[in-house]
């Protein structure tokens, strides 16, 4: 029955903490004396102020309308809540103590930072300008980010163990490398009787191609000398002539044709008398 009566004595306490809570929540929160009456300093958030002084701190500041809002402590007045319109979007209603948030609709973002207007989204190596476009980073610069402005190009490495290996682009920066010390080594003395091998091995080389070039041009040169071809020319008949060497051999062959008649004459004669005789 204890335990009843004390949490229904807690709970009527809780209430009445929550009633002063509400009942101080409005009005003026800060506030001095000025002989029988308050003069208000600060309202409270969502407030505006409806006279300086008066009797009583609640009648000096009175909540915002619905569609207004105020960040300040001691306005005359709220302000009207933003209105998200074509191709914003809402992202948080208006209260009575902060403005309406609005966003962009996708590929675009907000132009400032209030988001009052939407611009193209700028990609990477790219940034926003003035007339709400984008352009590439000029020289010398880059950007890394989604709808950013474009930053210079480092000019040296983080590191003092560093170096530059690669020059910035529109979306990168510089590129650093850690040096490399390589240890120092004696430089070895060659060795004569090696150096003396590799030189007799050049001449050698440089002789044997020498012999067989001579060589080479040698059997080419015999190979173009050919030896020559027979006389195979036709022997030419000529016809007699007044020539006196033709003469003679045409009187030659006549001689010999008229001592062939004869010693056929004398044949047919010897032959007549041997049938003669057998008769």
């Amino acid at each position: 029955m204890a335990v009843i009566l004390w949490a229904m004595g807690l709970s009527l306490l809780m209430q009445g903490c929550l009633c002063s809570l509400g009942q101080t929540a409005r009005g003026c929160m800060k506030w001095k004396q000025d002989g029988n009456n308050v003069c208000c300093e600060a309202c409270y958030p969502g407030h505006h102020l409806v006279k300086t002084c008066g009797q009583s701190p609640k009648d000096l500041c009175v909540p915002c309308e619905p569609g207004t809002y105020t960040l300040d402590t001691k306005p005359l007045k709220c302000n009207r809540c933003t209105q998200c319109i074509g191709v914003q979007v809402l992202v948080k209603s208006c209260t009575a103590t902060s403005n309406t948030q609005c966003g962009c609709k996708d590929g675009l973002t907000c132009g400032d930072n209030s988001c009052s207007f939407c611009t193209d989204k700028c990609d990477k190596g790219y940034e926003p300008t003035k007339d709400r476009s984008c352009r590439p980073c000029p020289e010398g610069t880059f950007n890394d980010q989604i709808h950013q402005m474009c930053k210079p190009w480092s000019t040296k490495c983080p590191n003092a163990d560093q170096h530059i290996i690669a020059k910035g682009n529109a979306v990168n920066d510089i590129k650093c490398a850690n040096v490399t010390v390589r240890p120092s080594h004696k430089p070895v003395e060659p060795d004569m009787t090696e150096a003396t091998w590799i030189v007799l091995s050049v001449v050698t080389c440089l002789t044997v191609m020498g012999v067989s070039i001579v060589i080479i041009a040698v059997a080419l040169k015999l190979l173009q000398k050919k030896p020559p071809k027979p006389d195979t020319k036709t022997p030419i008949i000529r016809t007699p002539t007044d020539d006196p060497r033709t003469l003679i051999a045409i009187e030659c062959s006549f001689h010999e044709a008229q001592q062939e008649q004869g010693s056929s004459s004398e044949s047919l004669d010897s032959k007549d008398s041997s049938d003669q005789l057998i008769a």
